[in-house]
């Protein structure tokens, strides 16, 4: 593995603004979010516009992506995205929900999720993970990637490969009748061939007008979660790997979540709606 060093916390930017005429969130200036009590289920009106704001995510995921390369800060990333998100109507989800400053997560190496953008440089070798959320028409698309800096080690480009596979192989996994811990079961079976380990405390969620509705769908084979996939099932799925293990620690930041082995971590995200004989990728650009 890459023998860079660890990283550090950088300077945060000033807040970029949003203009007025594009609709918030319900929590945006908020503690928290209200908590969701409509349906897992969706109808059709919803999942049109959730295909809308996911494809609208993941067009600003992959505009951001352009930018990577050593010498450019995370913070111009989280520029880009937020830039097409306001331009294109739509309101980065991440922005204000529960105070996080920044209108996409950028973690990179060691960053298991939610770091956030700042002053921090890309070094050649570095893995750089973006997730990104749109808010518009009252719902949210969510997706994430992670991709290579420049010349990445072997050890790290492999683990980036097998988990954008982990991901695909558990979408192909959906299928109305069996329950949502069908999905970890593949992933943690895939990853366990190459002694990865599995993140098992965050998460995939659902999510259509919540960012987060409340169901789970855990990335790890879970006997506990044995909600049965319906039709019309709007979710993430959202496969963290590890080189080492899957515990973690905590920025002082209250977001920037890291491996406790400092190893190197990689994760992909898409936004689903199950049909009646698989699911649909919502988070195409």
């Amino acid at each position: 593995m890459s023998g860079q060093s660890l990283l550090v916390p950088g300077k945060i930017s000033p807040t970029r603004p949003v203009p007025a005429s594009i609709p918030r969130p319900e929590y945006v200036g908020k503690d928290a979010p209200t908590p969701y009590t409509g349906p897992e289920v969706q109808d059709a009106e919803t999942i049109e516009k959730m295909r809308i704001a996911g494809r609208i995510a993941a067009q600003a995921m992959a505009e951001a992506a352009k930018l990577i390369a050593p010498g450019v800060t995370t913070d111009e990333l989280d520029r880009v995205a937020h830039e097409f998100m306001c331009d294109h109507g739509a309101y980065p989800s991440t922005l204000g929900y529960r105070g996080f400053p920044k209108s996409l997560c950028s973690s990179l190496n060691e960053v298991i999720c939610h770091g956030i953008p700042d002053s921090t440089v890309l070094k050649d070798g570095d893995i750089v993970n973006l997730d990104v959320t749109a808010y518009i028409n009252g719902v949210h698309g969510d997706n994430n990637a992670t991709y290579l800096c420049g010349d990445v080690d072997e050890e790290s480009t492999l683990l980036v490969e097998r988990t954008r596979e982990a991901l695909n192989r558990a979408i192909k996994a959906v299928k109305p009748g069996r329950q949502i811990n069908i999905i970890g079961r593949v992933i943690e079976s895939y990853a366990k061939r190459f002694g990865y380990g599995v993140v098992r405390d965050f998460t995939g969620h659902g999510i259509n007008s919540s960012f987060h509705s409340g169901l789970i769908v855990p990335h790890y084979d879970s006997p506990h979660h044995t909600t049965d996939i319906k039709p019309g099932m709007t979710f993430t799925i959202e496969p963290m790997l590890t080189l080492g293990s899957y515990d973690y620690d905590m920025w002082d930041d209250g977001w920037t979540v890291v491996t406790k082995d400092r190893k190197r971590t990689a994760q992909f995200e898409h936004t689903l709606v199950v049909t009646d004989t698989g699911a649909e990728i919502l988070t195409l650009p």
